[in-house]
């Protein structure tokens, strides 16, 4: 079996892009357990907010001024 500071060593070496799938995978590996309600919450919240931009209902705010917000 490889040494996990040897793959460590390895996958360090890829390109961001590769890095960022290979982490992503990883991540959903353990992952395995679904809360259907949790999904289904997050579906009504997505829709929610969709509803509310394509109705102009909010203010959309560029992410160059999210961003200074949220660093203070």
């Amino acid at each position: 079996m490889t040494d996990v500071r040897d793959l460590l060593q390895r996958a360090l070496e890829l390109p961001p892009e590769a890095r960022a799938a290979l982490a992503g995978s990883l991540l959903e590996s353990l992952d395995t357990a679904v809360d259907a309600d949790a999904e289904a919450a997050w579906s009504a919240e997505i829709d929610r907010r969709v509803r509310e931009i394509d109705g102009g209902t909010v203010t959309l705010v560029p992410w160059s001024e999210a961003r200074k917000r949220i660093s203070g």
